[in-house]
């Protein structure tokens, strides 16, 4: 869904925002050692993962800090170049372009694939028959998001409904909200290729400068998209406003994550 006018960011595309997604927040590391420990305690230890749509590396990261190695596939090139420069001079993920529908990695060549807060865009169907080609027999397919936990925020809902009230059509599409997830179980469980779906949550929380906090805000795709250039300008001078005079924002987060196993055996 589009708005009149100028719009210079396309709804699921990345590219002008890539810059900006260093401010963005990792996911939970409970919620990924859990997921780990899990996975070896069925398989044994991990040898190769997969992060797809790894963008600049977010979720890269935060896996190659609890000790995995693999590869890292991402479509965009400007996101991917942001994620080679993250990763400069380190060799715990391999970087490479490809889709969640095609992603160029050898057959039953990983034990864990994962896509943070992008597999919302993928075809499904078609991305399950790729993760359950790449993945070793038993393997582990994890869909993760880190929305934002703001409930019992009065800023951060304060600001939501602002939004709202400027973008009154607005559809959120990457959230990874309650509301967003809840067509996800079936989802994963609509081919013949993965089973044994779980769900976890893990809550955590960020304390970002106003620097930051507004750097993440411009990395938002779909209200930009959705809002178009002038609207979205005025978007974040709203958000400004709402947090002139303040040293640091605490923002809440609750990465979750649905997890199924590949019936290959």
């Amino acid at each position: 869904m589009e708005s009149e006018g100028s719009l210079n960011v396309k709804l699921g595309d990345f590219t002008k925002l890539a810059k900006d997604y260093v401010n963005r927040v990792g996911y939970s590391e409970t919620a990924l050692r859990v997921l780990k420990g899990y996975i070896e305690s069925v398989n044994g230890p991990m040898e190769t993962i997969a992060d797809v749509g790894a963008g600049t590396g977010k979720l890269t990261q935060d896996l190659e800090h609890i000790g995995l190695r693999g590869y890292a596939v991402e479509p965009n090139d400007a996101m991917r170049a942001e994620g080679i420069r993250l990763f400069e001079g380190r060799s715990s993920f391999i970087w490479s372009k490809g889709l969640a529908e095609a992603t160029n990695l050898p057959d039953h060549c990983v034990d864990w694939v994962l896509m943070g807060s992008s597999f919302h865009w993928t075809d499904a169907p078609a991305a399950l028959e790729e993760f359950h080609r790449i993945l070793r027999p038993g393997g582990f397919f994890t869909a993760i998001w880190n929305p934002r936990n703001i409930e019992g925020s009065a800023l951060h809902m304060d600001i939501e409904r602002s939004i709202q009230q400027m973008v009154p059509n607005l559809k959120r599409v990457s959230s990874g909200s309650r509301a967003n997830m809840r067509d996800m179980e079936g989802k994963l469980l609509s081919t013949p290729f993965f089973e044994e779906l779980f769900l976890l949550e893990a809550p955590h929380e960020a304390v970002m400068s106003p620097e930051r906090y507004m750097g993440a805000w411009r990395s938002v795709n779909d209200i930009h998209a959705q809002a178009g250039d002038e609207l979205f300008a005025q978007i974040l001078t709203m958000i400004e406003e709402k947090i002139q005079g303040m040293d640091q924002i605490v923002v809440p987060y609750l990465s979750r994550a649905f997890t199924v196993r590949s019936t290959k055996r």
